[in-house]
């Protein structure tokens, strides 16, 4: 699937969001490295705390049907170019540290225009926590599913 293709999905997608509050409707799309695509939203709530990003409801959903290697994120907020937040920047980093980012912003003559970038680049000094316990993934290798 091509970066144009993957853009356009987490465009649909950006139609589901829930965003009473900002009206800032963001849509996102996650592919593996198998060539599944997941899709999210951002999910408003009154308590603001609570409020969960596109990117992180796709990432969400994917891990949660056994999914674990994944290669490119895009994102769409409309006409402008919307980066992932900090928040979603670490979170990608803990599944995808090489993951590639793919958002849109208008260029100078009107039409949309995909920017790609590496995670790296948005979150150059990114951690991960090597696991204490047991978390039940130690034998499993990157991408295996239950």
């Amino acid at each position: 699937m091509d970066y144009s293709e993957l853009y356009g999905i987490a465009k649909e997608a950006r139609k589901n969001a829930y965003a009473p509050f900002s009206g800032f409707r963001v849509g996102a799309a996650l592919l593996t490295e198998e060539g599944r695509v997941y899709t999210g939203v951002n999910v408003e709530n009154s308590s603001y705390g609570a409020t969960i990003c596109a990117e992180r409801t796709a990432f969400v959903k994917a891990i949660s049907e056994g999914e674990r290697r994944f290669s490119a994120i895009a994102v769409s907020a409309g006409e402008e170019e919307a980066l992932p937040c900090g928040i979603c920047r670490q979170f990608m980093f803990e599944f995808a540290p090489d993951l590639t980012v793919i958002t849109a912003g208008t260029g100078p003559d009107g039409e949309e225009m995909l920017r790609i970038r590496p995670l790296g680049e948005l979150l150059p000094e990114g951690f991960r926590l090597a696991p204490e316990e047991s978390t039940g993934d130690e034998g499993r290798k990157e991408g295996d599913k239950e």
